[in-house]
């Protein structure tokens, strides 16, 4: 963690030329930096004052203007200064220098949003969602990043938090004072409130793996043989021609990349080196970083010439006929498409023979509807109005280690009546839950069980 002490400087506004560029200062030294840099003035909070930007040496480098932001009405919590020019790269640049020798400090990255986070400005989810918002590459995951950054998602998590420590409070009074002879946990009530607990917590799960799919989207890598016709597959599903396509075997002998949209779920496409033993050392390395790529996708798409339909469709070695270790360390759902269906004369669309299978022409486009749906059906994709919100990874282990823990609790309490191992449990939930907003502490629980029971006596 930096230090927070420090006065720090950085351009707000994006690399490159631009009619505007923002230099962004944020700490106690904020305003008395600015002032050297635009000449001892008055600033008027949160008011736009015009100004000219002098260098060390007193020389004019750029004219616009600044504003002031107080601590703690600004986005960090801290003072904030923006120095407003030319979106020069240039002039930015000397003025982030100036800043500098006045005696800031080159912030770090995402170090102003750190400080905001932990100036309790905005919770960890929150910002996480500006990063989100920024990368945000369809219009369903930008409102999913602001709909996060709004407190959606840390509203849903602290809801959660509220009602596991409500249980928490009834689940230590029943441990901690039994002289009371009140057996909260003989209770239904309690194991009422824990599996609508544990709905709830399923409930934003879902919510959230929608998110990550609104903004993660799925990776999907396409092998086979050469000539299969894999990149024409890529470039029927990209709408364009992202890849070069040929009758020659081997034409791709690299990693293609191309990220495309489905309904606005986001589709990262890897087209990959046709799968085969060759004594060319281009197509060697091309094959190696093809099985690199297959090791990391969320879901791999097997191209199958429909003229040559071979008589075991679950026979991977058979379709991708290449290093056996290597097949054999393979755990990802994969999706078989038998491509050419306009040569081969077999009808497209899903096989009614084998799951997960389709008929395809990525010359004609026949079958390819079939297998936009598959794809979206296999990703557990809603719709991109089901992307309440944005998610990471992150967020989705986290409930789901807090719902292993809530579904550990109730068997412990339905089938031993095991308090203590329940409260455990309870204490595991809140702790990942907490994780997520960056809330967890120990002592806020603390707190809330002296202020809400009477024990003092």
């Amino acid at each position: 963690m930096s230090n927070v002490s420090e006065t720090i400087v950085a351009v707000a506004t994006a690399p490159g030329r631009g009619g505007v560029g923002v230099v962004r200062l944020s700490g106690t030294r904020a305003r008395e930096i600015a002032l050297q840099v635009v000449g001892e003035r008055t600033l008027s909070p949160r008011t736009v004052h015009f100004a000219r930007f002098t260098d060390r040496q007193g020389q004019v480098i750029d004219e616009g203007l600044v504003v002031w932001f107080p601590a703690p009405h600004s986005f960090t919590g801290e003072e904030v200064v923006e120095l407003q020019g030319h979106g020069g790269p240039v002039i930015l640049d000397l003025l982030v220098e100036t800043c500098v020798h006045h005696g800031a400090r080159p912030a770090q990255a995402g170090e102003f949003s750190q400080r905001a986070f932990l100036n309790d400005k905005m919770d960890l989810t929150q910002a996480e969602a500006i990063a989100d918002l920024i990368d945000a590459g369809t219009r369903a995951s930008a409102r999913a990043a602001l709909h996060s950054l709004q407190g959606v998602f840390s509203r849903e998590v602290n809801t959660l938090v509220e009602q596991l420590i409500a249980l928490r409070i009834y689940v230590e009074a029943a441990i901690d004072f039994p002289e009371e002879e009140i057996d909260f946990l003989s209770e239904g009530g309690v194991a009422d409130d824990l599996q609508a607990l544990i709905t709830q917590a399923r409930t934003v799960l879902a919510s959230a793996e929608q998110g990550r799919l609104v903004r993660e989207g799925l990776t999907l890598v396409i092998a086979g043989r050469p000539n299969a016709g894999k990149s024409s597959l890529m470039n029927a599903l990209a709408g364009y021609d992202a890849a070069i396509v040929t009758e020659v075997a081997g034409t791709t002998r690299d990693v293609l990349r191309e990220a495309i949209q489905l309904d606005g779920m986001p589709l990262n496409l890897i087209d990959t080196a046709g799968l085969r033993d060759s004594p060319d050392r281009i197509e060697q390395e091309g094959i190696r970083r093809a099985f690199a790529e297959i090791r990391k996708a969320d879901r791999l798409l097997v191209v199958v010439d429909s003229a040559d339909f071979p008589e075991d469709l679950d026979n991977l070695p058979a379709l991708l006929p290449q290093s056996q270790q290597q097949l054999d360390d393979l755990d990802l759902p994969i999706t078989r498409v038998l491509n050419k269906a306009d040569v081969s004369g077999m009808a497209a669309g899903a096989s009614p023979d084998y799951r997960d299978t389709f008929v395809i022409s990525a010359a004609t486009g026949a079958g390819l509807p079939d297998l936009r749906a598959h794809l979206k059906h296999a990703a557990g994709y809603q719709g991109a109005e089901q992307g309440r919100f944005s998610a990471r990874r992150r967020h989705i282990t986290a409930l789901q280690q807090a719902l292993a823990a809530l579904d550990n609790g109730r068997r412990q309490l339905l089938g031993h009546a095991a308090g203590e191992l329940l409260a455990e449990d309870l204490r595991a939930a809140q702790q990942a839950l907490e994780e997520i907003t960056g809330a967890f502490t120990a002592d806020d629980l603390l707190g809330r069980i002296f202020s809400s029971f009477c024990i003092g006596k």
